[in-house]
């Protein structure tokens, strides 16, 4: 028997890969982009566990909808508005098993073979897994600080056939940490505005903001329905729960369930009541702020140790929130010839590659700050730094 030709062009996560060696004893991984386990509300979880199965317990373990629970997708649709100024009713909001569902759904939705996926660049490979299914071709449009750059987004929209797509993350970008300006924002819409292109914003960190106030969403810009809307509880609840959403115009949110249908029926009926029993009966907003205190110390940590330890050839910038730190060294230097001599030291990353669809850019890295505890962090980065100086 032979495999479907798609599966010539798709290959294992190098994340994954990573994580199997990170289960080595004492070995010490900010790899992952995984959140702090210590932190998890378990004793919250148990009790709303215990009265979804008390006061719901059949409904709960019977199959539900495909579009998800009402009561949970009105909470989305509450917050949607309160925290990303986004207008969705329930009934434009589709629950997912991750936003990893919402992404691959997007491509089984819009991509055919040699559609174009304009994306970041560095940008998040599980959206490249999720999308090479479908054979796209991908653009990678220049970045900088303040997010993509408009007038290279600009000259590709104006040169390249077949554009159907444009996917980005523009609150604490993974792998950059970056966060796309007020303006970048703007302009983005204004842009895609004038073109027949699906904007795919994945926002699974927007809430995790450590300074300032949050940006309004792209999708507060969206004036013609282009924007499809992915967001998560995994970062700011618990990722096993696997619950995830889409928001969509109502034309394509009959699309997003038949396809959803086809995938898996419906995400997990209990988990979706044990979050909404969650949100009922406790505060979301406190065990955030919760998660942001813990967070913001170990990124500040992480930060002053990098200052001190790491050579003055590495790049790196403060993020304003999510969970990654970036690394730039020398175009000379292969972060992948790194990480093999840093994984024998006992301390694992994410080489930079990996995030760009069409390869190179070898010379990156990025750093998770989220997933280690503090004295993890102290023993771990100045390791890195001194695996880093033999390269240099």
């Amino acid at each position: 028997m032979k495999f479907s030709k798609r599966m010539d062009h798709l290959r294992g996560s190098d994340i994954r890969a990573i994580l199997k060696m990170t289960e080595e004893p004492g070995m010490i991984s900010f790899a992952g982009g995984m959140p702090a386990p210590e932190l998890f509300p378990i004793e919250e979880i148990k009790e709303a566990s215990a009265q979804v199965l008390t006061d719901h317990g059949k409904q709960s373990l019977q199959y539900t909808i495909t579009e998800g629970f009402l009561p949970l997708r009105e909470q989305i649709a509450q917050r949607m508005l309160a925290k990303f100024s986004a207008s969705y009713s329930p009934q434009d909001i589709l629950i997912t098993s991750g936003s990893q569902q919402g992404i691959e759904l997007s491509g089984k939705l819009f991509l055919d073979d040699e559609d174009v996926v304009l994306c970041e660049s560095p940008s998040f490979l599980g959206a490249f897994q999720a999308f090479r299914v479908y054979n796209p071709r991908f653009i990678e449009v220049p970045t900088d600080d303040q997010g993509m750059i408009m007038e290279e987004l600009t000259r590709i929209l104006e040169t390249t056939d077949r554009v159907k797509l444009i996917y980005v993350i523009p609150d604490f970008q993974n792998p950059t940490g970056r966060s796309w300006s007020l303006a970048r924002r703007k302009a983005l819409m204004e842009i895609a505005g004038s073109y027949d292109i699906v904007v795919v914003e994945d926002n699974p960190y927007g809430e995790l903001k450590y300074e300032g106030e949050m940006l309004p969403s792209l999708a507060s810009f969206d004036r013609k329905g282009q924007v499809v809307f992915l967001g998560s509880f995994s970062k700011i609840l618990c990722p096993g729960f696997r619950i995830g959403w889409v928001c969509a115009s109502p034309q394509w949110m009959e699309k997003y369930v038949i396809a959803k249908q086809a995938a898996d029926t419906h995400t997990s009926t209990f988990c979706q009541r044990i979050v909404h029993t969650y949100m009922e009966r406790f505060d979301l907003d406190e065990n955030i702020g919760k998660i942001k205190d813990v967070y913001r110390n170990r990124r500040d940590l992480m930060l002053e140790i990098m200052e001190r330890e790491f050579p003055e050839e590495a790049s790196f910038k403060k993020p304003l929130g999510g969970l990654f730190i970036w690394v730039e060294l020398p175009a000379t230097v292969n972060t992948r010839e790194i990480l093999k001599k840093s994984l024998e030291k006992g301390v694992a990353f994410v080489p930079g590659g990996s995030f760009y669809p069409n390869g190179g850019h070898e010379n990156a890295l990025r750093l998770n700050f989220s997933n280690m505890l503090e004295e993890k962090i102290r023993e771990g980065i100045p390791r890195l730094a001194a695996v880093m100086r033999e390269f240099l």
